[in-house]
């Protein structure tokens, strides 16, 4: 499959429907995925991007209905990870000699992938190669979301190949923001934003605050995932901005784990406790054990603050919560309120726990936690209801 953005562009990727896990098993994709090649035809020809490895072969067959690969003069790397970088192998057995423009540290971490010294260019923001009637402008983007990658802005076409920033795994055929479903769009923009450009988000203000000073034309945004943005291509960059800065939403997250479903009622309880106190706050209840952490990930991203639950075991805390506060305090997210709770049967560490996990994540705790030996009875919730509507006098 290929298709046709512009007279001299054409799509040349792969659309990966099956996909349901990235990273190895750190992202779910519930919608699939693409892996976006983009092939410029002008009196010089480009290919920008290649596709994950697996599909390597199935790229370089395709690759050459559309072009003699000896008439490719140059190939751009925005970014060396494996589902971008992976048909390099294949394709410079092919065309050995050409040259292959990335960053500087685009061309370390190629040659630590696949331990070849090929034809690298290194390129700098600024820098411009001439195609003939167009220009390609490189711009490096240091840590959005690796130290190598970079964007590629054709000219005349007003295009900015964005690579990983501004994309979202989508598998669609219909391949343009306009023509998909709006809902499930952003929830794969946001999700994207939420679980891998979050501790970059400084960043991601600056480098697009960079952008818009250089008064460039845009006709498109052209990302590496997921679809291409050709109607109103600044809403995403006006999205990424404002996701950018410690973004939130009238919401609290409740995540929780648990045994033997006291701290499932603790959870319930405090979330009515909330909404005593506020009627108008979304108050959201996830167990752990039995939600994709991804997705929750996303809803403590929208949260104005979280509380996290779990029962005690082994004088620990249950797996499931254990691996939601190390993604949390990973991604470092920005001016969030948190407290916590849990049961127990004899030792009870769990609360003081999570609660070391979230100041560890620089979350701000504003309460200490509550801990409810065995499972709560009705004074055990009352309790927990007042800790809920304490929790949201705080926010």
């Amino acid at each position: 499959m290929s298709f046709i953005l512009t007279d001299k562009v054409t799509w040349v990727g792969k659309i990966d429907w099956e996909l349901r896990r990235f990273h190895g098993d750190e992202y779910s994709t519930h919608r699939g995925s693409s892996y976006n090649s983009y092939l410029i035809k002008d009196e010089k020809n480009v290919l920008i991007d290649t596709v994950w490895g697996p599909f390597a072969k199935e790229f370089i067959a395709n690759l050459k209905k559309e072009i003699e690969l000896d008439k490719i003069d140059y190939i751009i790397a925005n970014h060396a990870e494996t589902d971008h970088s992976g048909a390099l192998p294949y394709l410079m057995k092919e065309i050995p000699d050409t040259p292959i423009y990335c960053t500087s540290s685009g061309a370390k971490i190629l040659k630590g992938h696949y331990h070849q010294d090929w034809n690298f260019v290194e390129v700098k923001t600024g820098d411009i190669l001439d195609i003939g009637s167009a220009q390609l402008t490189f711009v490096e983007a240091r840590m959005l979301h690796w130290p190598d990658t970079m964007f590629t802005y054709m000219n005349g076409e007003n295009i900015l190949f964005s690579n990983d920033a501004f994309g979202q795994h989508y598998a669609s055929e219909l391949m343009y923001n306009d023509l998909v479903d709006q809902a499930e769009l952003y929830q794969e923009a946001i999700k994207y934003y939420a679980n891998i450009l979050t501790p970059f988000s400084p960043l991601v203000t600056k480098k697009i605050q960079e952008v818009l000073g250089m008064q460039l034309p845009l006709n498109m945004i052209a990302p590496s995932h997921g679809i291409i943005w050709r109607d109103n291509p600044a809403q995403i960059i006006e999205k990424y901005l404002q996701w950018a800065d410690a973004y939130t939403e009238n919401q609290i997250t409740i995540v929780y784990d648990t045994m033997w479903n006291g701290t499932r009622r603790m959870a319930e309880a405090i979330a009515a406790g909330i909404k005593l106190q506020n009627a108008d706050v979304a108050v959201k209840l996830f167990n752990a054990a039995h939600t994709d952490k991804n997705d929750i990930i996303t809803e403590i991203f929208k949260s104005r603050a979280v509380l996290a639950g779990s029962a005690t075991i082994n004088r620990g805390i249950l797996s499931a919560i254990s691996g939601i506060l190390e993604m949390m305090k990973g991604l470092g997210f920005k001016n969030k309120k948190a407290a916590a709770f849990g049961t127990y049967g004899w030792s009870g560490e769990s609360v003081a726990i999570i609660e070391k996990w979230l100041q560890e994540g620089k979350f701000e705790v504003v309460q200490p936690g509550i801990k409810e030996q065995w499972n709560p009875d009705d004074e055990a919730v009352e309790r927990c209801m007042a800790f809920g509507k304490s929790f949201a006098e705080k926010l």
